[in-house]
């Protein structure tokens, strides 16, 4: 049959994907203001605090079952997202570079520890999207020196991979709101441990800093659920190249603020959309077509046998 070409649809969880990365992309300003009141490792322990509890409180009565299965789930994933948030606060001339590798990451983690290859199409929108982040990083990184603040944000990339990959790993077999609360107060208690070891000056108080991390916290709290309830059918290499979009985000929030987007800069946001687009088309063998992720088959874990 002659081979038909149409645009991919958006299937409900990618939608969410899609909104949060958004929504994560919008929170940019508002850190960049909370770090002006506040060390990195305490707003980040307040942020995941005031998160974990708007999560639970919403949760009381399904929070009674909480599983050992829960529980290893949600440490593990927060130690991960404290090793994201926070490594990357150390200061490192090319961390959004560097920062970058994630994207390549996860495909690779999830194909030595789930097992599952990634397929050609969404191969090619990790390429387009890893290309698309580093030049919205910009050129600086193009020499890799590697003091202790990049071997930092080094660590922190691989956590970021590890926290797709894990919260892939555990979809469907745990209870979205109880991983989601021990994942941010695990994540809490890390960032407010490394204080003392790091040195890191409590801040005066601040309404700013209140506002701040009760903002950030709610958003937080949206970001993570829905992670956890996307993620059971979205695969971990697609999810990335829809969160490769976040710094995209950022610099449109950036650039309502005043902020200018140089021409480099457009051109990696839109080379990270065509790879959320490209990532989207699957071939069917049988009708030697390009098919949505919508009509690819879901294996027996919720993920997508063929990328």
């Amino acid at each position: 049959m002659k081979s038909i070409s149409r645009l991919p649809r958006i299937s409900k969880a990618e939608a969410v994907l899609i909104l949060i990365t958004m929504l994560w992309g919008g929170t940019f300003l508002l850190v960049q203001h909370a770090m002006t009141v506040s060390g990195p490792m305490f707003f980040v322990g307040l942020r995941f605090a005031a998160a974990a509890l708007i999560v639970a409180l919403f949760s009381l009565k399904v929070l009674r079952g909480l599983t050992f299965l829960e529980l290893k789930a949600g440490v593990f994933i927060g130690t991960s997202i404290m090793l994201g948030y926070g490594l990357q606060t150390i200061p490192s001339s090319q961390s959004a570079f560097i920062t970058a590798f994630y994207v390549p990451c996860v495909p690779l983690l999830q194909w030595l520890v789930l097992g599952r290859r990634p397929g050609l199409m969404p191969t090619l929108g990790i390429i387009l999207a890893f290309t698309g982040l580093m030049l919205v990083s910009g050129s600086q990184g193009a020499v890799l020196n590697l003091s202790s603040g990049e071997i930092m944000t080094l660590i922190s990339t691989v956590a970021i991979a590890a926290e797709i990959i894990m919260i892939s790993a555990y979809a469907g077999k745990v209870d979205v709101r109880r991983v989601t609360v021990v994942q941010l107060a695990t994540a809490s208690i890390l960032a407010f441990l490394m204080i003392v070891p790091i040195q890191e000056r409590l801040p005066d108080f601040s309404w700013l800093l209140v506002v701040s991390a009760v903002g950030l916290g709610l958003m937080s709290a949206a970001i993570q659920i829905a992670m956890n309830w996307a993620q059971k059918s979205v695969s971990p290499t697609r999810a990335t190249v829809i969160y490769a979009g976040e710094p995209v985000w950022a610099g449109v929030v950036g650039r309502l603020a005043g902020e200018r987007l140089p021409g480099i800069a457009l051109l990696g946001a839109a080379l990270i959309v065509a790879g959320v687009i490209v990532s989207e088309m699957k071939r069917r063998s049988v009708a030697g077509e390009f098919v949505t992720g919508d009509e690819a088959s879901l294996d027996e874990e919720g993920l997508r046998k063929v990328e």
